[in-house]
């Protein structure tokens, strides 16, 4: 097998492989994923009965972790996106913070409802906001479509049960409950700094406003359908904060309570397979009253959804396990004392650059933490500080390349330039933020639980 300087190579070249398939080939990452996995088994010098095997262990020990979340996770933020709860909560987080601040409102409103909402999704739900903040503010629109953006691409990148950070914190071996804290409070400074801060920034450089009347004609077209019931706002957070409150059951019965039943019994129903079937049951049977599609269309796009992120997570399994086996985790390791790179800033680079080539933080964070994640004890870090690490680095830099980019940009009604003054800058202003407060959280390794 290929080892040193030369294995490196074969990485550097199966990663440029990789970009060439899906951005100027244009085939599904699924496929690239799959087939840089065995180019790359191939030229390192993997036995060839072996590599088949090599590649579906990948897959299959990735979606093992995180298959049914996946699943239960795009029924569980299509019933909410369903029900009108997503309305609901971004409506009632702006109430509270009024006209000047409602830049900040709509950026806490885009972290609250991206944990269980993927970001495209949340973006097109959430965009009927936009126009009529602006016009009913006089705040150009930029600023709100910074804000809502930065708030939706932090959350997907970071917090989990969003499939991505989920990955991470399981590739990573972090307790799951101790890394939603910890990505919530990292998640929140990068938001509001590179979301409604820089969104006021760029906002106040480009002046842009909506016309009122397609403005009353969107408000039409959203009208609550006949027979159907407007969900509460305290339901709607009821209903948002459901997976993350059991998931954090088991984390917190870990710590403070001994061994025995009540333990036992808190353990499996704070389980994150388990929570988030219990919250999937629940809003089958409480949201069924304020549902505005039929379930059938409903399960039809959720899951559609749902396989292509499951095929797409299991590749990047496959490319990992390949890159992880041949030993490049040792040569990185040799690298990095040489050079004196810190762990951290090297995750977030890593994660960085598949994001802004490869335009899929999903991809970043899985394919980043497959190589890294094994290697986290020879690294000397906590699990937690790398995975945050790593998803930090997969929230800035969407380019043309990310279908994200252009939901912002057509939902947004941006051009292409302003666009990437508004997005891609803001993006990269909030993971660097966040990447900073990963740095502040390893100040304290040793004293607070899980660092």
């Amino acid at each position: 097998m290929v080892t040193g300087n030369m294995l490196f190579v074969i990485f550097l070249l199966a990663l440029v492989l990789l970009f060439i398939l899906i951005l100027k080939l244009n085939v599904e990452p699924f496929i690239s994923l799959i087939a840089v996995s065995v180019v790359a088994a191939v030229l390192i010098g993997f036995p060839l009965h072996e590599i088949p095997a090599l590649i579906t262990a990948g897959f299959g020990n990735t979606l093992a972790g995180v298959g049914i979340l996946i699943g239960l996770g795009v029924i569980f933020g299509s019933l909410l996106g369903a029900s009108g709860a997503i309305e609901k909560i971004a409506g009632a987080i702006l109430g509270v913070f009024g006209v000047k601040k409602s830049p900040t409102g709509l950026t806490l409103s885009g972290i609250l409802v991206s944990i269980p909402v993927f970001f495209d999704a949340a973006f097109v739900i959430l965009s009927g906001l936009l126009k009529s903040l602006s016009r009913r503010t006089g705040i150009s629109i930029i600023t709100f479509v910074t804000a809502l953006g930065i708030g939706l691409i932090i959350s997907h990148s970071m917090i989990p049960p969003t499939p991505g950070p989920l990955v991470v914190a399981e590739n990573t071996g972090a307790d799951l409950g101790l890394f939603i804290i910890y990505a919530i409070i990292c998640a929140i400074p990068g938001a509001l700094i590179g979301g409604a801060l820089y969104g006021k920034f760029i906002g106040n450089k480009i002046q842009r406003f909506v016309d009122e009347k397609e403005e009353e004609q969107q408000e039409q077209e959203q009208a609550l359908p006949a027979g159907k019931k407007e969900i509460s706002t305290g339901l709607s957070f009821a209903m948002l904060a459901l997976p993350i409150v059991l998931i954090l059951v088991n984390t917190v019965s870990s710590i403070f309570l001994e061994e025995g039943t009540l333990r036992t019994v808190l353990a499996f129903i704070g389980d994150k397979n388990i929570a988030l079937f219990i919250s999937v049951v629940t809003a089958l049977i409480v949201l069924r009253p304020y549902i505005r599609v039929s379930y059938t269309k409903l399960y039809d796009e959720a899951l559609n959804s749902a396989g292509m992120i499951l095929l797409v997570t299991g590749a990047g399994g496959s490319f990992g396990n390949v890159i992880n086996k041949s030993g490049i985790g040792d040569y990185l390791i040799d690298t990095m004392t040489g050079l004196s790179i810190p762990v951290l800033i090297l995750a977030f680079l890593f994660a960085q650059l598949l994001r802004a080539s490869l335009g899929s933080a999903t991809v970043a964070l899985v394919t980043t933490s497959s190589i890294m994640g094994p290697m986290v004890y020879e690294l000397v870090t906590s699990p937690v500080l790398l995975g945050l690490a790593i998803c930090a680095g997969a929230v800035g830099l969407s380019l043309p390349n990310d279908s994200g980019f252009w939901v912002v940009s057509r939902f947004g009604k941006l051009t292409i330039p302003e666009t990437i003054k508004a997005w891609s800058i803001g993006g990269f202003i909030a993971g660097v933020t966040a990447l900073g407060m990963v740095y502040i959280l390893s100040l304290f390794s040793g004293l607070l639980p899980g660092l």
